[in-house]
């Protein structure tokens, strides 16, 4: 896409001179429109938005207060939207860390298809321009992110994006008004399907990224209980379902089958009281964790074929815990070591069912994300 066609928004809190540079070189580059947001910036800085906003092709939107990164890039869509025709939208930070060159490599990139680019720094240990504790947090994010949503994002914390205009109702409704908000974009991108790819840019730090308005602690916190919401609520659904699963394969296993023999089947050993309670306690249990995810940590509402793909990933993972929990518990002699195995296996299975639940028995559709985050 030319950079003719794109807006290059830009939120913006207490400028420093970098601003009217860098908005200044997006004009050589000849971008269609320069938004500025300013986020409830005090009157000091207002002649820095005053100077921006008299130039041909340049913008200037103001919040009355500060109301965070996500709101003014909301402001921004909402403005894109209602006040020009542009096809591309690419969102740029303020601080000089984006460079135009980079902000062109995304434009050049922005196709009509729906898709989210996003300028991808280089946080390897090869490279010195990273702050230790930048480079460890977002490796750290990054690799959570992988494992709960399965996309391996570089950089899961860059303000360089860019996007088709056809997705800016999609943007708005993603929950979050402050710095939280890029990161929840990232997750209703991958609920609802939508490719996220990866551009390398420029890594750029000034002073340590000291000019930085992101709070280590507060803004850390929203950011992690964003991403790990879903799965603190799935761990609370499976602890509960853990317990009834334990206390019914407890009372079989040690009680009701406690003096079986072994059995073996096509030449194979298996403790017959595993084969046998491991299903058993699985139909006491299941129900409940369908109707906890169901309900509780996916929020699919009433979707009629989910109990059926819940009961398919159920029976191929009863099959397969069964089957070698019996093998192994036939080796097993101690009381106790019968239900540290049993755990073991339980919690090698943990991950794979999230992701499989997440992904196929309780999807998120597109109607689903928009609605939630409009109701927010």
């Amino acid at each position: 896409m030319k950079p003719q066609q794109c807006c290059v928004l830009i939120p913006s809190l207490s400028p420093d001179e970098k601003l009217p540079a860098y908005v200044k070189e997006l004009l050589a580059a000849d971008f269609g429109l320069i938004l500025v947001v300013d986020d409830g910036s005090s009157a000091e800085y207002q002649p820095i938005f005053d100077e921006i906003a008299a130039w041909d092709r340049c913008a200037v939107t103001h919040h009355p207060v500060n109301r965070g990164k996500g709101a003014a890039l909301k402001t921004g869509f909402s403005y894109i939207q209602e006040h020009t025709k542009l096809e591309g939208i690419i969102t740029a930070d303020s601080d000089g860390q984006h460079t135009v060159p980079d902000t062109l490599k995304l434009a050049a990139e922005l196709g009509e298809k729906e898709e989210l680019l996003l300028g991808s720094r280089d946080f390897s240990r090869n490279n010195p321009n990273v702050p230790p504790k930048s480079r460890f947090g977002n490796r750290m994010t990054s690799g959570v992110f992988r494992v709960l949503y399965g996309h391996w994002l570089p950089d899961t914390q860059t303000g360089l994006r860019a996007f088709h205009r056809g997705l800016i109702d999609f943007m708005m409704s993603v929950s979050g008004d402050r710095f939280e908000y890029e990161m929840n974009m990232l997750i209703q991108c991958s609920t609802a399907k939508i490719p996220m790819r990866p551009i390398t840019i420029e890594t750029i730090y000034h002073e340590e990224n000291k000019g930085t308005h992101f709070h280590p602690i507060r803004d850390s916190w929203r950011i992690y209980k964003l991403l790990l919401g879903n799965f603190f609520r799935y761990s609370a659904a499976s602890i509960l379902s853990f317990l009834i699963d334990y206390a019914v394969l407890s009372i079989l296993m040690f009680w009701v089958f406690k003096d079986k023999p072994d059995v073996t089947l096509m030449g194979i050993p298996f403790s017959f009281k595993a084969l046998v309670a491991t299903p058993i306690a699985r139909l006491f249990s299941a129900p409940v964790n369908f109707l906890l995810n169901r309900d509780f940590v996916f929020k699919a509402g009433q979707d009629k074929n989910a109990v059926w793909r819940y009961i398919v990933l159920a029976v191929c993972a009863l099959i397969v815990t069964t089957l070698v929990f019996g093998f192994l518990d036939h080796f097993v002699h101690a009381n106790i070591l019968h239900i540290l195995l049993k755990i073991v296996i339980d919690v090698a299975m943990y991950m794979v069912n999230y992701r499989i639940q997440k992904a196929w028995v309780f999807p998120q559709k597109r109607e689903a994300s928009r609605a939630k985050g409009d109701k927010k």
